[in-house]
């Protein structure tokens, strides 16, 4: 169960880093004017999340976007963090955990 678990927690790290940052691909490229092929880019990265999200050993597809819908609220925390400046308050950071929280109770807790 260990290792299910292990591969389905890296898969939803890289279904984050594939959707937010195809998102932030297109927000640059059209806010930004950063050009079409920015904006592609975060297409094809988008499309890229759709794949490894199937990839999830579960084959709920419901739980599955329930759950990776909190791993995204605290991808795109960090996300930001990182590449835009962004500072969390305590709000942030509880509201982050509240979300991982159920991330864990939807997909681990059987």
């Amino acid at each position: 169960m260990a290792g299910v678990t292990g591969r389905s927690i890296a898969l939803f790290v890289a279904a984050a880093l594939a959707e937010i940052g195809g998102a932030y691909l297109v927000w640059i490229g059209i806010k930004e004017h950063k050009g079409p092929l920015v904006v592609a880019l975060g297409v094809v990265a988008l499309g890229l999340y759709g794949v490894v999200a199937a990839l999830q050993p579960s084959n709920e597809f419901g739980r599955v976007l329930a759950a990776y819908g909190g791993v995204f609220i605290v991808g795109s925390l960090l996300w930001g963090v990182a590449f835009d400046g962004f500072h969390p308050d305590r709000a942030d950071l509880i509201g982050a955990m509240i979300c991982l929280l159920g991330v864990g109770v939807i997909m681990y807790a059987r």
